[in-house]
């Protein structure tokens, strides 16, 4: 029998007219190595399959609207999900690693397999984004360039980590490691070395630490690990081919 729908909801203090949510591979139509509520096109798993398991989740949870799916390139680019011209076109998704909106109903939305959704709101209810952080956007801006777009005071941003691969399983080299010490020096925290130029890094502690140099101090979430927990989460790490999560936000 097939699992009934799961999402997660962030636990924050998001005000009322705040919509937010994570899937999990639970339910779905999509079988083999997607098997589940796969909600990514991109990854080789059938379109139409896909277009069901999208469909599933916006009947689950009563979308207002297509979401604004992006083509997530692992760069620090966000797009204004709200403007008619960066919108899919040709069935072709934009260019970007997050997207924020201004404009009631806008769903913005990141897909994630082990890298970092960040979903982030203002405390008046009319501001939210959605950001695909992985080591690279972390380290490139992504998370500065979201809040810089929403044109909103810090102090007034709360932002919710969703599922991501946690810091027992995500392995990183040296390379990494020093391209965050030499950006942002109290990142020497977030990495544990395991074994010779190996680390154990916290993608939540160095989420925590982007998101409080910009200013943002209400900060919620981090407590999934996407690698080892393979019956709610697709993980690339753990699996390479396989499906992806989606991360939602909208206010009504």
């Amino acid at each position: 029998m097939k699992p009934e729908l799961k999402l997660i909801t962030p636990n924050w203090p998001a005000p009322d007219n705040i919509h937010a949510y994570s899937s999990t591979r639970l339910s779905g139509e999509s079988q083999g190595v997607y098997e589940g509520l796969n909600l990514a096109l991109h990854v080789g798993d059938d379109p139409q399959i896909v277009a069901q398991n999208r469909r599933q989740l916006s009947e689950a949870i009563n979308l207002p609207n297509e979401p604004f799916w992006l083509n997530q390139v692992h760069q620090a680019s966000a797009l204004n999900a709200s403007i008619k011209q960066n919108k899919i076109e040709d069935g072709v998704a934009p260019d970007a690693d997050a997207s924020f909106s201004l404009q009631a109903n806008q769903v913005c939305t990141v897909m994630t397999a082990d890298c970092l959704p960040v979903l982030i709101c203002n405390s008046q209810g009319n501001k939210v984004a959605a950001v695909h952080a992985g080591w690279r956007g972390l380290v490139e801006g992504a998370i500065e360039n979201t809040v810089a777009a929403l044109n909103e005071r810090p102090g007034q941003l709360l932002a919710w980590l969703g599922p991501a691969i946690g810091p027992q399983a995500f392995e990183v080299g040296e390379d990494v490691r020093r391209v965050f010490v030499d950006k942002f020096t109290q990142a020497e925290l977030a990495f544990i070395q395991n074994r010779p130029g190996h680390y154990l890094a916290d993608i939540y502690q160095l989420a925590r630490l982007v998101l409080s140099n910009v200013g943002v101090k209400a900060i919620y979430g981090g407590e999934y690990c996407t690698f080892n927990d393979a019956h709610h989460f697709y993980s690339f790490r753990r699996d390479g081919t396989t499906g992806r999560q989606a991360s939602l936000i909208w206010f009504s």
